[in-house]
């Protein structure tokens, strides 16, 4: 599986958002993201980093 976990940058921590992220489209104010069962998520974010080998992406508020 390939897919990674999307977690919102949140004080000192990450706040863990959506599981099992398949898709990431930008969006003109801020992320879709898209799970292996078709459930969505827009968030007024902006991708921070992306660990891919550790599955996953990193995003903060804008």
């Amino acid at each position: 599986m390939c897919e990674a976990n999307a977690y919102l940058l949140k004080g000192d921590g990450e706040e863990l958002v959506l599981e099992n992220v398949d898709r990431v489209i930008p969006q003109e104010d801020g992320i879709l993201m898209e799970d292996i069962f078709g459930k969505r998520k827009i968030l007024r974010a902006r991708i921070k980093e992306m660990a891919l080998v550790d599955h996953k992406i990193i995003l903060e508020e804008i």
